[in-house]
């Protein structure tokens, strides 16, 4: 079989998690409101969480003080040894595992903390970046927003049932990355101002580890006691010919415009909640894996349900299916070859379309 059209390639796992909350909580208070097409908490919710977090706060604020005089007295505060270094922690990476270790070492235990990130960018490279990382900048967050956005279209289609006659929606597709990107520089903005309030030196630059205890950042370096590395993974291709013109999940969150065709290699729920996404916008989706059903390692009962539904939504499902190779066209469209469990290649005319 031959698939035609944009093709993203597997990715690395991702943290993933559901889209919205649908419900309100009548012991909290808490209510969902939507400001400039993005969920925010209502002051209700905020005040009720804020108040569940006080006696946690309270007990282990006694505790902590303990910690932090010991961490004093160890980690070279108490005896001058700290002298010899820049800072006591330097990270490189500012995702969120690396935010949050610098923030709680600086703000807990009184730590010198610097990290360092690259520029920040929708797309990651070797020299571009931001603070948030993959889950804020390039995973969850904007994955969850488009979700969101395209759950409207059965909705639309719902509402003629409940006596609602609805124009035809149409979909401006620049307005949504703009919106999208937005946000993400508003967060990415977010993390710096958090480590900057917990006192953490923030350096924009690609760090190297030059030894035990140094970093050099675009040529300067630095020195630290303990240096933390948290730079993250990065998504991979397949090792397949022509895998160059796919693109990966970064890629895929940041479309310039909606393709009428898209092919997704993986049957993981990485790759099928993209295949939800640009199925529900419009897109022609077809999905490709090897196994008979998706989201192996889940419940066998649910994979097979979910595969039904999936097909049910418009999807086009491709299992037991293995990619062999990408090629591209003279009339810059792309063709995926796959394999199926027999062995032979097949190819399928009807998806000829460009991107």
């Amino acid at each position: 079989m031959a698939v035609r059209g944009l093709v993203a390639l597997r990715t690395v796992a991702r943290v993933a998690g559901p889209a919205t909350c649908r419900h309100a909580c009548p012991r909290l208070g808490c209510t969902l409101s939507l400001r400039n097409t993005f969920f925010t908490a209502t002051p209700a919710f905020r005040q009720a969480a804020r108040s569940s977090l006080v006696q946690k706060n309270r007990r282990s604020l006694h505790s902590r003080s303990l910690v932090q005089a010991e961490a004093n007295r160890s980690n070279g505060s108490a005896n001058g040894d700290h002298a010899s270094y820049d800072f006591d922690l330097f990270t490189i990476g500012a995702g969120s595992g690396g935010v949050r270790a610098s923030r709680f070492a600086a703000q807990n235990y009184g730590a010198k903390v610097a990290v360092c990130e690259m520029p920040f960018d929708l797309v990651a490279s070797d020299s571009k970046g931001g603070a948030g990382g993959t889950c804020v900048l390039r995973g969850c967050v904007p994955k969850k927003l488009m979700v969101y956005g395209g759950e409207f279209a059965q909705a639309f289609k719902d509402s003629k049932g409940f006596g609602w006659d609805v124009p035809e929606p149409s979909v401006t597709w620049e307005r949504l990355m703009q919106n999208k990107n937005k946000e993400l520089d508003r967060l990415n903005g977010v993390y710096m101002k958090l480590l900057n309030n917990a006192g953490v030196k923030y350096i924009e630059g690609r760090g190297t580890l030059v030894d035990t205890h140094t970093v050099e950042v675009d040529g300067k370096q630095y020195t630290a006691k303990t240096i933390l590395i948290a730079t993250g993974g990065r998504a991979v291709k397949l090792p397949i010919d022509g895998a160059e013109h796919a693109i990966i999940s970064d890629e895929v969150l940041n479309l310039p415009s909606l393709p009428k065709k898209l092919a997704v290699i993986g049957g993981g729920y990485i790759g099928l909640e993209f295949a939800g996404i640009y199925n529900n916008y419009g897109s022609e989706v077809h999905v490709v894996y090897r196994q008979p059903l998706p989201l192996r390692g889940f419940d066998e009962e649910c994979r097979g349900f979910i595969a039904e539904q999936y097909e049910v939504t418009g999807l086009n499902i491709h299992s037991q299916s293995t990619p062999t190779r990408i090629e591209k066209q003279s009339d810059g469209s792309l063709t995926l070859h796959v394999k199926k469990k027999d062995g032979q290649e097949e190819g399928h005319d009807g998806l000829r379309d460009n991107p």
